[in-house]
């Protein structure tokens, strides 16, 4: 690995992205230590209880620790991944969504820009609520107009600085930007948790065996996301000959990977965005405080919920990054055929039967992985507030990690440098 580092180091327009990624991962990280003016953090964070295991203790993992001290990122990319998810779902049913979608980049462009409108509003109405809930607290020095819509607009301005920067990195950097902002703002709260952990062991709350079989259980879930990720059904295809000219084009023989977890870490990220909004509003609005009661963080209905959602966005984002009718329709125009099938709807009926079997073990794994925290918190009696990274954060930074890495990969392997993956 510190060779294809190295080597990585060497290309300069690799390294231009390596150093671009970096260097805007830094500012993140920079802002999420520059306070909301007017706000107390601490007493903010005590009437939030973000240490107690709770749903606002799951938002701050994700936002690194920025909730806790309410910087200008306390509010993190959530109001930007529910934009995301709400374009989808409309891209399927608003005809006019879905010719923009299949118009290639120049579509993707548009609802991108709409994505982004979207964001702004549902960043408006978040930050509203939470400064209405900081007023509510007394946590505020001046409660006048103008310190509200301070507050309330210096978190929308942090929300869409963040939007960019993970835009930023997607276009000139390397990896996917907003999902390697949610990575570091994981890895950065994963020390701090840790410590807390060995010091509750030194003060006798809790067990080293518990401790002990924690980590071991931690190391077999990244060995099965490693796995699972990496794993694909290879069909074969052939191509036939094709005379051009004095040339000859076409007959080798190549196949289509198909991958057991297609859709990657975004169905969790999806369905803990899904999950998030409401029990946040059930913690301010009292007429709706049976969700809370019902689907609280942790809870039965919760994880029953988390594992319906992981399954139907698995399926969802599957079928929205790989279209089989459509690669089966350029494989007839290049000459390609499955052995033993014919071109065209034989073709996409047969990869869009594979692409459902394999789906389903990835959706389940990845359900499992996402509740897995609670199995073990309650085999090894550890505290959700001790160690709440978890499951969600381990597939999240496993699947963020190979991801980027196949990215290096890709250009170490078109420069013919050995790359990390074997």
């Amino acid at each position: 690995m510190l060779a294809a580092l190295k080597n990585a180091m060497k290309i300069p327009d690799l390294r231009k992205k390596l150093l671009y990624t970096v260097a805007l991962l830094a500012v993140y990280r920079i802002g999420s230590f520059v306070p909301v003016p007017g706000v107390d953090a601490v007493g903010l964070a005590r009437q939030l209880g973000v240490d107690g295991g709770n749903i606002f203790g799951f938002l701050n993992l994700f936002t690194g620790g920025a909730l806790e001290r309410f910087t200008v990122f306390a509010q993190g990319v959530s109001p930007y991944i529910t934009a995301s998810i709400v374009m989808n779902l409309l891209s399927i049913v608003i005809p006019s969504l879905e010719k923009l979608s299949k118009e290639g980049p120049e579509g993707r462009k548009v609802i991108a820009k709409y994505t982004r409108y979207a964001t702004v509003v549902l960043a408006i109405i978040q930050a509203f609520g939470t400064t209405m809930m900081a007023r509510a607290w007394n946590v505020m020095a001046s409660t006048d107009f103008f310190s509200l819509s301070l507050v309330t607009l210096t978190l929308t301005a942090g929300t869409m600085f963040t939007v960019w920067l993970g835009e930023k990195i997607s276009e000139k950097g390397i990896g996917n930007g907003i999902s390697l902002l949610i990575f570091v703002n994981i890895v950065a709260a994963m020390p701090t948790q840790i410590l807390n952990a060995i010091r509750a062991v030194g003060e006798g709350g809790l067990h080293p065996l518990s401790l002990v079989v924690y980590f071991l259980i931690t190391i077999i879930v990244i060995g099965a996301v490693v796995m699972i990720t990496r794993g694909e059904r290879k069909v074969p295809v052939q191509y036939a000959k094709r005379v051009v000219g004095r040339r000859v084009y076409g007959g080798q023989s190549t196949h289509i990977p198909l991958k057991v977890n297609q859709a990657g870490v975004i169905p969790v990220i999806f369905a803990s965005s899904v999950l998030t909004f409401p029990l946040t509003l059930a913690q301010f609005i009292p007429a709706v405080d049976v969700i809370n009661r019902w689907f609280g963080y942790g809870s039965f209905g919760y994880n029953v919920l988390y594992v319906v959602f992981v399954v139907f966005f698995t399926y969802f984002y599957t079928a929205v990054t790989f279209n089989p009718t459509e690669v089966a329709t350029n494989m007839k125009k290049n000459g390609g055929y499955i052995p033993g099938l014919r071109p065209g709807k034989p073709t996409s009926d047969y990869l869009d039967k594979i692409l459902s079997r394999i789906t389903l073990p990835g959706a389940f794994f990845l359900a499992a992985i996402a509740v897995l925290p609670f199995v073990v918190a309650a085999v090894t009696r550890i505290p959700s507030n001790i160690l709440s990274f978890g499951g969600t954060g381990i597939l999240i930074i496993v699947g963020v990690a190979l991801e980027t890495m196949q990215q290096i990969e890709a250009h170490l392997l078109m420069r013919h440098y050995e790359g990390f993956l074997k």
